[in-house]
């Protein structure tokens, strides 16, 4: 298992121009190891090919796979984790399902929920939108880097910053002391997504240099 490192990768079959199987193989060889899927829209049959598909070629970079919202398509593919919403399965739940050595992030949109996630354990937080994101149509308004800071002062925990973010407000994000930075249109629209994402992973890494990254459950030091 790799770690939450740099460029965390979430998927969009609806703004992918080549296909979200194109897109992970792309970004995964720039350096990305840490990948999302993300589907709204199709059947949970067609969800768990695809799946299954994304996770045979993470294996073979050693990238961690991470389902959204459906923990029944990440216990039935096999994946290395769940990224919950707000709305969705509660952590416990969760965690009781999957057992201890699976990766279970949270989405957190104000102190209030971070705190609760802290509380019930989990992985990783993510927080945002940082900046305003036309990718998700129910997200709440911006929250901030300053958010993120304040989060960063609370805990030890990775924390992944989402929402808005690309190569010009980028540098600005990672100063406010997240472990990793999520990304779906900045790389997905960018024309050239193994390049958008080789130039994001680059940039992430002289940044960070230096600084102990976040080790997933299994991890090897």
């Amino acid at each position: 298992m790799s770690r939450l490192k740099g460029l965390y990768f979430i998927t969009d079959s609806e703004l992918s121009e080549q296909g979200i199987v194109a897109d992970v193989q792309q970004v995964i060889e720039a350096g990305c190891r840490m990948v999302q899927y993300r589907e709204k829209q199709k059947s949970s049959r067609k969800m768990l090919q695809e799946a299954k598909q994304l996770i045979k070629i993470c294996r073979e970079k050693d990238t961690l796979f991470i389902v959204n919202d459906r923990l029944d398509i990440a216990l039935a593919a096999g994946a290395d984790g769940v990224h919950l919403g707000q709305d969705d399965l509660p952590v416990s739940e969760a965690r009781r399902l999957l057992g201890k050595e699976k990766i279970i992030g949270t989405s957190n949109h104000c102190l209030r929920q971070a705190k609760q996630s802290i509380a019930h354990d989990v992985d990783y937080l993510s927080v945002g939108p940082i900046f305003h994101t036309d990718t998700k149509k129910d997200v709440c308004a911006p929250v901030g880097i300053s958010l993120l800071k304040q989060i960063r002062a609370l805990t030890e925990l990775p924390l992944v910053a989402i929402g808005g973010i690309n190569e010009e407000n980028l540098e600005q994000v990672l100063d406010a002391g997240p472990d990793a930075i999520a990304m779906i249109s900045a790389i997905v629209c960018s024309g050239d997504v193994g390049e958008a994402a080789k130039r994001t992973v680059e940039k992430i890494g002289r940044v960070k240099k230096g600084k102990t990254m976040f080790e997933g459950p299994g991890v090897e030091k």
